[in-house]
């Protein structure tokens, strides 16, 4: 992603700043599992690019991972045209359904981080 697909304005962060003071259950779930480089790397939230913020960007790899609730089968079409613009400034997306965070054997969650932690090793060209 180059300098000029982020959106740095003072609007756009103090945006980040109350979206990152009010993340969803999903979101502080997620965040507990990818924090402090807990899967080798290092995740930032609520990243402004453009008109969009994204939920997690794993700056290294380019890659950004959104966690969907129920609310995104009505805006899958936006979703789209997100994904896309996202990818004109090389950046990767992951869609994880809010549920599979949820799942009562946690294995559906374990899948998830690993074909994060994966995406990252690829995206970063790091060795697996």
């Amino acid at each position: 992603m180059d300098k000029g697909s982020r959106n740095p304005s003072r609007h756009a962060l103090e945006t980040s700043r109350k979206l990152r003071s009010e993340m969803s259950v999903s979101e502080k779930h997620f965040w507990a599992a990818v924090r402090k480089k807990a899967i080798g790397f290092t995740c930032k939230r609520q990243v402004p690019v453009g008109p969009y913020f994204l939920d997690f960007y794993f700056p290294e790899a380019k890659l950004c991972v959104e966690t969907d609730g129920e609310q995104h089968a009505s805006r899958l079409e936006a979703d789209r045209r997100r994904d896309e613009f996202l990818a004109t400034c090389g950046v990767a997306t992951i869609r994880i359904p809010t549920l599979d965070l949820f799942d009562s054997t946690g294995v559906a969650f374990a899948k998830w981080l690993h074909v994060v932690r994966e995406a990252c090793l690829e995206r970063s060209g790091r060795p697996f």
